[in-house]
């Protein structure tokens, strides 16, 4: 399956958590666990990301650890819910934001390193259904006028930067008032995602990273940036241990290194002046 974004032909790409903790180099894991919990390698490389990172960042750490050797372990969760975490003292290296503004709440409590934060993507959200369900929307007034959508999921606006935006789009099309009362609202955008996958939604407003992962399984329209603030993901070192911060310093940087942006333009993660690979 492909969609089309700004006019070219974005491939997909499956993945697979199973696949990559086959590999032995990279884990992935929810909730507390992942941070500190019994089922992580006290030695691995901590990064919270936003869950819209994850089929780029389970790729990644698959090619940080083969070139470097440092293995990575990932948490992936609301923006915001990981920055109150990380404030509140969990043992993270690397902390990935859907939003500037989440990193910048994380500093402003004096923890991170201000020198590491970095831009590593403009994020997209899009109009996305189980392709079996797909209705052809192009547009999110077809969306909102299709009788036969009577649930709509969106992440929850309060501490996920996907679902605010998608919640500031409906708001500009003047669409909020219409659609309020069917919402239901994921924890955070993957979840959001599932909501639809499962049917307990007709469709979801998601991270163009998700819609391009989900594959055969899904269909997606591209929603216009102009509807929404700009998503501005910026990611930061956390790690303040001596042994821990070199490691950690060298994977916020791999993201934007030739490896990481290739892996990153495949799923419509793509910096100012990029452009998303079309092959």
């Amino acid at each position: 399956m492909t969609g089309s974004f700004r006019g070219l032909m974005v491939p997909v790409v499956w993945w697979s958590l199973v696949g990559l903790l086959a590999t032995g180099a990279t884990a992935c894991f929810g909730g507390d666990e992942a941070i500190g919990g019994p089922l992580v390698d006290q030695d691995a490389l901590v990064v919270a990301g936003a869950s819209d990172l994850r089929p780029a960042f389970e790729e990644i750490g698959v090619l940080f650890t083969a070139a470097t050797g440092h293995e990575v372990v990932f948490d992936f969760g609301s923006s915001g819910q990981l920055a109150q975490r990380i404030i509140e003292g969990a043992p993270v290296d690397v902390y990935a934001s859907a939003s500037a503004e989440f990193v910048d709440r994380v500093l402003a409590e004096g923890v991170g390193d201000l020198d590491t934060r970095a831009l590593y993507a403009m994020g997209r959200i899009a109009i996305w259904s189980r392709a079996d369900e797909w209705g052809a929307w192009s547009t999110l007034e077809e969306l909102v006028s299709d009788p036969e959508v009577q649930v709509l999921a969106i992440a929850n606006p309060e501490h996920a930067p996907y679902g605010r935006a998608a919640e500031e789009a409906l708001k500009s099309l003047q669409l909020w008032g219409t659609v309020e009362q069917s919402l239901v609202f994921g924890e955070n955008i993957s979840d959001t995602q599932r909501l639809a996958s499962t049917g307990d939604a007709d469709a979801a407003l998601v991270a163009l990273s998700l819609a391009i992962a989900s594959g055969d399984a899904g269909e997606w329209a591209l929603i216009d940036e102009s509807l929404h603030r700009p998503l501005e993901q910026v990611l930061i070192v956390i790690s303040t241990q001596e042994g821990r911060v070199d490691s950690a310093e060298a994977f916020a940087a791999f993201v934007n290194q030739p490896e990481g942006r290739e892996v990153m333009l495949r799923f419509g993660l793509a910096l100012p002046g990029e452009q998303v690979a079309a092959d």
